[in-house]
């Protein structure tokens, strides 16, 4: 390994997300209390985060509806501490729409019960953990994205920083800072949907050994600024049904916030049969359906963003302890699909990593041993048991939509059991050809635009507040020749599925242009315009696109989302 500078701590927390911090003020937590009646102090440890974001919630993307029992657990006061949530849920509704109505459901399943939970623009609540965090003690590092693992004798012992002003050909800039290594005890890996270090460390150890793929589903959300009397504060509203169609599964939320805004998002699954699949522009149609063009004309649009969510359910959930580390959050797959909610499992899981991790400190010892706790109390808490009871959730929508609500309605009497596991594939393995799909190729979409109700992705990008700095390296890395010789791009992705990257893609990050001279399609990387929410990573047929994190602090800015 090249010989670079080095941090030593004693625990790193990778991602500053609600599981990381959590994590990170509940150990900071346990040794401050630890030390108030021990003989024997724990002295001069450090704790610290990375996170590839400008700042504090600047990457964070959610709903977000908190459940919050593990916020309780984590800070009792934590109403009293200045929690800054937007309104409590209340009027829930749910219904089921059709192109022009839409029917409510005569009760709110179970599975769908939100009263009394905090409606959160969830960017905020990460701002104030992390002051809390500091104000503990803890070390933050904005700007910093983890880049590679450090291993040895089979063990993470840390990671590799990403180097900071490399141009777009490869070298140094003026400005150049070579990433630094920051070793520690034991990390902890919470990077969200799809962790770059995550995926790392999952295949070194093997860790989705036994287990199915994880699933997941791409969200994509605006904020709105509405006239007053739109929508009630605290409204939470689910839909299913238009605009998407039976073979997909997804659906609609619309929340009302304080101060007229609403927030309004689609999240759809990243196995759509159809290559043609545009996620940001079946959300701007969802928005055209009377009950939402009756709350958002005449307002104005606020924030954009996207990201993708881990749905694959209890039968994906990676092996949570490897030699050095452990995963938690989003980075484990901890999603109640049919609740849509995650994160409380997110401080769930946080608050159980620092207390293993707490443990192995008092003895001096990390051991694959003592780390291993850490899975066994995950399963026995009320993560491994809510995800156990839907277990079979995510096969009961294999097909239709419709049918898979009635399978999973029957799954719930029988107390989640069911007679098969379902499909242990990838998403991007649900695609079908554009000749599978269309018979002929896929008629030319007409998409059209009012720049009032409805936008182009650009205009979206816009209010994203996405910024990255031009002259570096493309952070999205395609494998054009990985099957030969011929760019897969130009020619095998044209003829069989239509280059669905210019489709999936929520920010038009990808497009095919012609060549002057050759006449042939080419594909076009606009990197300044990515969100980070993945999903090109997940849904690309060939698998030969890969999202690594770009020069650190670029991305969105999703702190008022």
């Amino acid at each position: 390994m090249p010989e670079t500078e080095r941090l030593e701590v004693d625990v790193l927390f990778v991602g500053a997300g609600m599981a990381s911090l959590s994590g990170a003020f509940h150990l900071l937590n346990l040794i401050e209390k630890h030390n108030q009646t021990a003989q024997k102090k724990i002295q001069d440890l450090q704790v610290a985060v990375i996170e590839k974001g400008a700042s504090l919630g600047a990457h964070t993307l959610s709903g977000a509806l908190v459940n919050p029992v593990a916020l309780k657990e984590l800070l009792p006061d934590f109403i009293e501490k200045g929690f800054p949530f937007e309104s409590i849920a209340q009027n829930e509704q749910v219904f089921f729409l059709t192109e022009k109505k839409q029917v409510a459901f005569p009760f709110i399943p179970p599975d769908m019960k939100n009263d009394g939970n905090y409606i959160c623009k969830l960017g905020k609540v990460v701002q104030w953990l992390g002051k809390l965090v500091e104000e503990k003690g803890g070390m933050i590092f904005p700007e910093t994205a983890g880049w590679d693992l450090i291993l040895e004798n089979n063990r993470v012992v840390g990671v590799i920083t990403g180097s900071k002003g490399i141009d777009r050909h490869g070298n140094n800039k003026p400005n150049y800072e070579p990433g630094i290594q920051i070793r520690s005890k034991v990390t902890v890996f919470g990077e969200g949907s799809l962790g770059t270090l995550t995926r790392k460390a999952v295949q070194a150890f093997d860790l989705q050994k036994g287990k199915f793929s994880q699933r997941f589903a791409t969200s994509v959300k605006e904020l709105w600024e509405v006239p007053p009397g739109r929508i009630k504060e605290g409204a939470v509203i689910h839909t299913m049904g238009y605009p998407l169609k039976d073979e997909a599964f997804g659906g609609g939320f619309i929340y009302g916030l304080k101060n007229n805004q609403v927030s309004i998002g689609l999240v759809v699954a990243c196995s759509p049969k159809d290559p043609c699949f545009d996620t940001q522009y079946v959300f701007q149609k969802y928005k055209e359906h009377p009950l939402l063009r009756k709350i958002l004309e005449g307002g104005n649009l606020l924030k954009y963003g996207a990201k993708t969510l881990p749905e694959g359910g209890y039968f994906s959930i990676p092996k949570l302890t490897f030699p050095g580390g452990l995963v938690i959050g989003d980075s484990a797959g901890f999603v109640n699909v049919p609740k849509l909610k995650g994160i409380h499992y997110a401080v769930k899981s946080g608050i159980l990593a620092a207390e293993t991790i707490f443990e192995g400190i008092k003895k001096n010892d990390f051991s694959p041993e003592v780390l291993e706790d850490y899975e066994k109390n995950v399963y026995e808490s009320y993560i491994g048991k809510d995800l156990y009871k839907i277990r079979h959730f995510k096969s009961a929508f294999n097909g239709s939509f419709i049918i898979g609500l009635l399978k999973f309605s029957i799954q719930t009497v029988l107390g989640g059991w069911w007679w098969t596991k379902g499909k242990g594939v990838e998403d991007r393995d649900e695609m079908k050809t554009t000749a599978q799909y269309y018979g002929v190729k896929p008629p030319p979409a007409e998409k059209k635009f009012d720049e009032k109700l409805t936008f182009k992705k650009l205009t979206d990008v816009y209010y994203s507040g996405t910024k990255h700095e031009e002259n570096q390296p493309v952070h999205l890395k395609v494998d054009h020749y990985r099957f030969g010789r011929e760019d897969i791009c130009s020619t095998r992705c044209v003829e069989e599925y239509g280059n669905p990257c210019q489709y999936f893609c929520p920010a038009q990050v990808y497009e095919m242009v012609k060549d002057e001279n050759t006449g042939k399609l080419e594909l076009k990387i606009n990197a300044a315009n990515c969100v980070h929410c993945k999903t090109c990573d997940i849904m690309d047929p060939y698998h030969v696109i890969e999202w690594v994190p770009p020069e650190g602090g670029g991305g969105p800015n999703y702190l008022q989302m």
